[in-house]
């Protein structure tokens, strides 16, 4: 893996006329660890990331099954960062010190800065679609 992209090992759980889906185990940082089984601490999950077909992909014939990795550019994945976490958290910072400076109590401030923060992400979900595109995925043939 290089620095300027972003690989995850993957398997094609479909494949249409539009996307093919692979499968990737996201794991967290201790899931890797060899004491994991009796910590408890570490956890995976599966995701399913639909690549769009392009030429190279439809050049490369993918079959249900086949292993691959699925490849992203990391300045994507800084954007994602931001999207999801730096700006909620100055959104929050923000809202706080706004309910602090029109002397709100706490109660207010808190449900406030909540709601604040809650319609920013329900924002995200509504523009879903328009940032997905933002965000492209390719697919390679892992080495035999």
């Amino acid at each position: 893996m290089t620095r300027d992209r972003i690989e995850h090992d993957g398997t094609v759980v479909a494949v249409d006329k539009d996307y093919i889906s692979v499968e990737i185990l996201n794991k967290s940082a201790c899931a890797a660890c060899h004491a994991k089984a009796v910590c408890g601490a570490s956890d995976a999950a599966v995701k399913v990331v639909e690549v769009a077909q392009d030429i190279s992909t439809l050049a490369a014939d993918y079959q249900v099954g086949e292993r691959v990795n699925v490849v992203m550019s990391s300045a994507m994945g800084t954007q994602a960062i931001w999207i999801a976490y730096v700006i909620p958290l100055i959104v929050l910072l923000a809202s706080i010190l706004a309910f602090s400076l029109c002397g709100a109590g706490e109660l207010t401030m808190g449900l406030g800065t909540l709601g604040i923060v809650a319609l920013y992400y329900l924002g995200v979900f509504f523009f879903r679609n328009k940032i997905s595109k933002i965000f492209i995925f390719s697919i390679e043939k892992q080495p035999k």
